[in-house]
């Protein structure tokens, strides 16, 4: 097994990529940007849905997350199947897929049809990131080139998330709900058209049967815990919520000793024990713990405090994708000459700063404190989205590329899902606190607080609002203040565990 993980450093034997495997690199960002780009949109047009299909709010919430469960929960299933059946085919499957579920959804009559055809997308959409990984992986055997690569898949993701509200609000005006959706359909068209000509074909040399039964275990373990960790998130630690977390960890805690037993197993656990592969991964999951923690703090703030609406939150918001951008692009370069635990550390520490910077927003003024904040905390997180993905990709063997891939796509999934969860849990905590006096209705969230407003006489609606305001907002400074400590904490240890060779 390959353990180096000096990146930029050069193996023997080794040759450099060409133009060919460039040009399919930029075949390759396409479908990696519309990953990030369509469940953007897709929250921009929920108004939409429910008044055109007469959705209510529990179909437009299935709408949401029933893409993000089945794509959390394919993502594993989806990396062992590429290292049998080929991961350019696994991924020309995927985008045929993708594309006919997105025409059934733009085309759908009703919110029955359209929750089944975002189900299709889910499961198509968890082909896309671990093939595009090992494919790069493939491509790039050069380690300098392929963490440039990998750079460039992770701000082709990026930029999905800042071309969405200006995509989404731009299609909504002029046309109908389903154009959202159709955004996939050219870009699965050209994956499919030029994907032949220019990927390379690859799987693991006599792999064994895919274990349908891990396939099972892994859906009835990450199902659970992203669903009841969304619930958590959403509505507080109810009973059936932290239920739904429990069943899968202990569906998890069976899979993994499946997966021990096996001769071929769905997921390779041997792979961690590679140092640099198990603390990359971790780091993933952390760091998107933080961000995503973060980032949904951000938007309830944006739209529940300042009172923007989700595409004006979106426009934002947008500035931090290019923060993003330029640190992963900027990472291959500099690790050519300090080890990626440096280099990813430092970036953690300026997210670091970035979450000091947010820790002094407040209810009022100008945005422009939570903008810069942003920018640098996704500024510094970058290097390590890129150079962690690279470690991972990296560190496995040829065979077991698909299955790494999955892995470095599922730790975010699972971390970000954790980070909503306790993160937002924490705002909720400090938000109760500082209303226990208000009115029972205006007691459990801010959401509550604006509609129990309309019952109030004008001046006391204001005042109660501007209360509930300024206990959200401390929610807020105190999350960022903890993403600041956990964002030193991670780095340090990244720093002590992800060791050059040449230390």
């Amino acid at each position: 097994m390959t353990t180096s993980t000096r990146t930029g450093a050069r193996a023997p034997g080794e040759t450099r990529a060409g133009r060919r495997e460039w040009a399919g690199l930029g075949v390759l960002a396409l479908p990696a940007l519309l990953a990030s780009l369509e469940l953007t949109v897709t929250h921009l047009a929920l108004p939409s849905i429910g008044r055109d299909l007469g959705a209510n709010s529990t179909q437009l919430l299935w709408i949401v997350d029933i893409y993000a469960f089945l794509l959390a929960g394919s993502l594993l299933t989806m990396g062992a199947l590429g290292d049998r059946i080929g991961r350019r085919r696994l991924l020309l499957l995927g985008a045929a897929g993708y594309g006919v579920a997105s025409v059934l959804a733009a085309y759908a009559p009703s919110a029955t049809m359209l929750i089944a055809a975002r189900a299709l997308m889910g499961v198509a959409g968890a082909t896309l990131m671990p093939s595009i990984l090992a494919l790069v992986a493939v491509m790039f055997t050069d380690p300098r080139q392929r963490t440039t690569a990998i750079g460039i898949v992770v701000a082709a993701v990026s930029g999905g998330t800042a071309i969405g509200p200006l995509a989404g609000g731009w299609l909504l005006e002029r046309l109908w709900w389903g154009s959202a959706f159709l955004l996939g359909v050219p870009v699965m068209a050209l994956l499919l058209v030029i994907g032949p000509i220019l990927l390379p074909e690859r799987r693991a040399p006599g792999p064994g049967r895919l274990d349908l039964t891990g396939v099972l275990l892994s859906l009835a373990a990450v199902l659970p815990v992203v669903y009841g960790l969304k619930r958590i998130a959403a509505e507080g630690a109810a009973p059936g919520s932290a239920a739904a977390v429990l069943v899968g960890l202990v569906m998890a805690g069976i899979f993994v000793r499946r997966q021990r037993r096996l001769a071929d197993p769905l997921v390779d656990l041997r792979l961690f024990a590679d140092r640099a592969f198990a603390v990359a991964v971790v780091t993933l999951f952390l760091g998107i713990f933080v961000l995503w923690g973060s980032n949904y703090a951000i938007a309830q703030y944006l739209q529940l405090v300042r009172g923007l609406s989700p595409l004006e939150a979106g426009l934002w918001t947008a500035p931090s994708a290019v923060g993003v951008i330029a640190g992963s692009m900027l990472a291959p370069r500099i690790v050519r000459r300090v080890g990626p635990g440096r280099v990813i550390g430092a970036g953690l520490v300026i997210s670091a700063i970035g979450y000091g910077v947010l820790a002094g927003v407040e209810v009022a003024g100008g945005l422009v404190v939570l903008v810069a904040g942003s920018v640098v905390v996704s500024a510094g997180l970058g290097p390590m989205m890129a150079l962690a993905t690279d470690i991972v990709v990296g560190s496995a063997p040829p065979e077991r590329a698909g299955a790494a891939s999955a892995i470095s796509s599922t730790a975010p999934q699972l971390g970000g899902a954790l980070g909503i969860a306790v993160l937002g849990s924490v705002i909720t905590a400090v938000y109760r606190d500082r209303m226990a006096a208000a009115v029972p209705a205006a007691r459990d969230n801010l959401t509550a607080a604006v509609a129990a407003t309309a019952d109030l006489p004008a001046p006391a609606g204001a005042r109660l609002l501007e209360t509930a305001r300024a206990a959200f907002t401390q929610g807020f400074q105190l999350t960022a203040a903890i993403s600041a400590a956990l964002m030193i904490v991670i780095a340090v240890a990244v720093i002590a565990f992800l060791r050059d060779p040449d230390d």
